[in-house]
């Protein structure tokens, strides 16, 4: 009987950051790289012990973390906007800081668990995605694939999450969902913690805008962190391009890091 051949661990500087058993997506392959990159950058600035060793399997030691947390500090320095700068953005996502946004919605959600094969599962989503965007409206194949399909316990009736505010979901879910215009089947999978979801937007009700006084300080503070996600990125960019990176596309690098 055949034996399957054994996957090369990708490694970062000769370090190995997975073992020839484990099957890992690319995403969380570049999470790994990404945080090996940072662990060896401290290691080399004398942040932390030349005794912490890479575990291989994505665990960092508290060590390393705590390592990593204040080479950031140190390294990652993002200046106050002005206020014209602030008032630019807000005028420019005034929807964002408006309250009370509801939005009535379905979905069918494809879930990430232990095991699955990610890619096989991004492509049934997106398959059903394009299958009930593109019906011709003589049945509702939402609520069928729904049904169906969804591993969320809402597809028993056929994908209905009722009216939800932000808060009501997860953050990277929001962000998809509220503070635009859409409504129907959204053209593109939404991406969260849970998985792959295939939205429809059924109604939405708008929100009322704030004033940029009342909401100068959320203002400043996420254009800190938009600049702090630049900072970041040009940062690992610098690291990776001095490291030798076997097994690991780090070019369209979007890892949890910087999100």
């Amino acid at each position: 009987m055949p034996t399957a051949t054994p996957v090369t661990p990708a490694s970062i500087n000769g370090v190995n950051i997975n073992t020839a058993e484990e099957k890992l997506s690319a995403d969380e392959l570049r999470q790994r790289a990404c945080s090996e990159l940072l662990r060896q950058a401290a290691l080399a600035k004398g942040l932390l012990p030349a005794s912490d060793l890479a575990s291989g399997d994505g665990i960092m030691s508290e060590a390393a973390s705590h390592a990593i947390d204040t080479l950031l500090e140190q390294t990652i320095v993002t200046p106050d906007p002005s206020d014209d700068e602030c008032r630019r953005h807000y005028a420019a996502h005034q929807a964002s800081y408006s309250t009370g946004e509801r939005v009535n919605a379905r979905h069918i959600l494809f879930a990430v668990t232990d095991g699955v094969d990610i890619v096989a599962l991004r492509k049934r989503a997106e398959t059903t995605l394009l299958d009930v965007r593109c019906h011709d409206g003589s049945e509702d194949k939402f609520a069928l694939a729904a049904s169906t399909q969804s591993n969320c316990p809402s597809g028993g009736e056929g994908g209905n999450l009722g009216w939800l505010s932000a808060a009501d979901c997860a953050p990277e879910f929001a962000k998809e969902i509220f503070g635009h215009a859409e409504v129907g089947v959204l053209p593109r999978l939404v991406h969260s913690r849970f998985g792959f979801h295939v939205v429809e937007v059924l109604a939405r009700q708008p929100g009322v805008d704030q004033p940029f006084d009342a909401v100068r300080g959320a203002v400043i503070m996420a254009m800190h962190q938009k600049a702090y996600v630049t900072a970041l990125r040009h940062y690992l960019q610098q690291l990776a391009a001095e490291a030798a990176i076997v097994g690991i596309d780090l070019e369209t690098a979007d890892t949890p890091l910087l999100q």
